[in-house]
């Protein structure tokens, strides 16, 4: 994301994470297929597609960093379902 960013003029904050997963999961198949200047042309189309898919600007954006779910009383299951109906059928 930084080197699209940077390579398009486009700042890396703005770039969208999960596009550029999804474009990286993409082109991973043929990145490992081509040859060696070959791969050198898609990872540079790589980087323009990342760097053209950029996220509006969300100056006032601020996200508090905690948890939101609150911890359960009961205990993680840690055996199969099965055998833990088995356990509460014979208690």
């Amino acid at each position: 994301m930084w080197s699209a960013g940077t390579t398009y003029c486009t700042s890396p904050l703005r770039l969208s994470l999960q596009g550029t997963r999804h474009h990286l999961i993409n082109f991973i198949p043929k990145l490992e297929a081509a040859s060696s200047q070959k791969r050198h042309r898609l990872y540079c189309t790589l980087l323009k597609v990342i760097a053209h898919k950029a996220v509006p600007d969300r100056s006032a954006r601020s996200e508090p960093r905690v948890r939101k779910r609150r911890p359960k009383a009961y205990p993680l299951m840690t055996k199969p379902r099965h055998e833990l109906r088995k356990q509460l059928q014979t208690a």
